[in-house]
């Protein structure tokens, strides 16, 4: 798909001096002025993971602490509040965030200012425009040409803002992990894939009415072309918004389509794709040929639930096919 498949994991920065503070957030996200209110000295950490379409951080000020930011103009910026509270201001609106309550979504155009508690914890997200509005046009067959307007606060307290929660946990949790999906690029861009989906659910925006809105499932030939393209090229890592866009349908059209003509979803048919490759590579074995290698070399990374799946489809091992050839 060309894009980058590098992940960076950087050591914990602290430190007690703003100036290094102020220096370390305006390398990872942007030039931005940070005072400390209050007397309370600042105790700064910040663990961050960034890839081309995410950058993750985990930041706590531990003081007082006011930011103002300039417009970060090619990208959003998103803060979960997992601890503490902040109040922000963005174009004239003003928002609080509490801990796992409320979050906040800053627009590229205009400036803002965040205000942090002492004992604020927050998960901020630094996304690309394009990366968010070109997935956004994926989901909806529709071009999106300017930024999206977003509200300024959202909750996160209800079972979207729940679930939002979770999968940038998970995200960061696996970026983080030694030989996890940081170097598996198709099962990263899955995982970021259904991150901005669910930011788009969760956080409203001119085009949630649109986003939840029935959709009719996608035409035969629709479906059928998917068929074939997942079918002639299972080794591509295409999500299923890339894949919709691909067959010039929407996502959730898309999905439908599947449903109703194929009785399963456009990533469990890509899923059993692969896996009858697999099953072809391991019958045709050969000497130096072992399942793991196999199995990797088709975006099966997690090998215990490979080998279930496996299972599931053919009624064997993935070992047992290498060893009889059947």
């Amino acid at each position: 798909m060309g894009r980058d498949s590098s992940v960076a994991d950087r050591r914990p920065f602290a430190t007690r001096d703003l100036e290094q503070a102020r220096d370390i957030v305006t390398r990872i996200y942007i030039p931005h002025d940070l005072t400390t209110l209050g007397g309370k000295p600042l105790n700064f950490r910040l663990r961050y993971l960034t890839s081309e379409r995410f950058t993750v951080g985990h930041c706590v000020y531990g003081a007082d602490a006011e930011l103002f930011v300039p417009p970060m103009v090619g990208c959003y910026h998103v803060n979960l509040t997992l601890h503490g509270r902040t109040m922000v201001e963005q174009g004239g609106r003003k928002a609080a965030t509490n801990a796992r309550g409320s979050g906040v979504i800053f627009a590229p155009a205009d400036p803002f200012v965040v205000r942090w508690s002492p004992e604020a914890v927050q998960y901020a997200l630094k996304l690309p425009r394009r990366s968010l509005e070109t997935h956004l046009s994926r989901l909806l067959n529709r071009e999106i040409d300017r930024p999206v307007r977003f509200d300024l606060g959202f909750d996160l307290s209800g079972p979207a803002g729940q679930a939002l929660l979770a999968s940038v946990h998970f995200l960061r949790t696996e970026l983080e992990r030694p030989g996890g999906i940081a170097t598996m690029p198709m099962a990263r861009d899955q995982l970021e894939s259904a991150v901005m989906t669910q930011l788009l659910l969760t956080i409203p925006n001119e085009f949630s009415d649109l986003m939840r809105a029935p959709h009719p499932p996608a035409a035969r030939t629709a479906v059928r072309a998917a068929l074939d393209l997942i079918q002639a090229h299972p080794e591509r890592n295409l999500t299923v918004a890339e894949l919709a866009e691909a067959v010039g349908t929407t996502a959730r059209g898309l999905q439908r389509g599947f449903r109703e003509l194929v009785g399963t979803s456009p990533g469990a048919y890509l899923r059993a794709a692969r896996l009858d490759r697999v099953r072809e590579e391991l019958v045709v074995g050969g000497p130096g040929v072992n399942v793991t290698d196999v199995a990797t070399k088709w975006g099966f990374f997690h090998l215990s639930r490979f080998a279930q799946q496996y299972r599931t489809r053919f009624g064997v091992l993935p070992s047992e096919t290498l060893r009889s050839g059947t």
